[in-house]
């Protein structure tokens, strides 16, 4: 239930209202009310205790454009990009997030994941709960823009991206081998190019990625010249791995590809 407001938040509200903040840091609780930093700190504290402002960081808080009737929280896309702003990060969202937005998966997601150049761990702002992944700079890129209804913006991998993060990340994803569905579908929809595929794999994907893609497309039956180009990117191994890591790994042998199809798969 929302607590009362006392005397020192109602100020700081009305104050922040009226000049129509969205954000207020401790700091300047001191300027406008006169107090010490603890004291700023145990204001801003009770606030967010009684739903009437959250945490970004330490210092740093969201407020309502108006007074809320209940408990109030951002919405998920002001929660993620005043973190993102606040540490400087390069960011995007990806998988279930990316799955969900895309059509490949119905289930919406309970928190946005979020590959970011900063922050890793699960992070809540109000009620939105962010799962943040740090990943080195390169392994960024390959996005789209969505301008939400706000005017706000969100970076979302792209959807040949997202495909290809789907089998390289499975194992954080829980992807594969639906991947695989995802990829044939696009595919025969012409959603998604092969040619796009393979050039996504190439700059993003990892070995064993690669390799796995090279087993689908080439079941597909698209280009030689395609798989050619896959094949190249990828150094000689005598090393195999499973087609479908989640199963056992025993089957006929891609001795191209060095991947175990695993039984139960129809290898071309």
């Amino acid at each position: 239930m929302k607590q009362q407001l006392g005397n020192l938040e109602r100020q700081l509200v009305a104050y922040a209202q009226l000049r129509n903040w969205k954000s207020i840091r401790d700091e300047e609780v001191c300027r406008v009310l006169g107090l010490s930093m603890p004291q700023a700190q145990a204001v801003l504290r009770r606030l967010a205790r009684g739903g009437w402002a959250a945490r970004v960081r330490p210092g740093l808080f969201l407020l309502p454009e108006r007074l809320p009737l209940g408990a109030w929280s951002p919405d998920e896309t002001e929660a993620l990009t005043a973190l993102m702003e606040e540490v400087g990060a390069t960011w995007q969202l990806c998988g279930p997030s990316a799955f969900n937005r895309y059509g490949f998966d119905e289930q919406v997601p309970n928190r946005l994941t979020v590959c970011n150049n900063r922050l890793s761990g699960v992070r809540t702002i109000g009620a939105v709960t962010l799962q943040l992944i740090k990943v080195s700079d390169d392994r960024l890129g390959q996005t789209e823009v969505q301008t939400m209804a706000s005017g706000s913006q969100v970076v979302y991998a792209s959807r040949v991206r997202t495909l290809v993060d789907a089998i390289r990340d499975a194992a954080r994803f829980g992807s594969l081998p639906r991947a695989y569905d995802w990829i044939r579908k696009d595919l025969a929809q012409g959603k998604t190019t092969a040619g796009d595929l393979v050039d996504v794999a190439c700059q993003a994907g990892d070995k064993a990625t690669r390799r796995r893609l090279g087993v689908l497309l080439e079941r597909e039956g698209i280009s030689p010249n395609l798989l050619e180009s896959l094949e190249r990117s990828l150094p000689p191994t005598t090393a195999t791995i499973p087609f479908d890591p989640t199963r056992p790994k025993r089957g006929s042998w891609s001795r191209r590809w060095g991947v175990i199809i695993n039984d139960g798969e129809n290898a071309s």
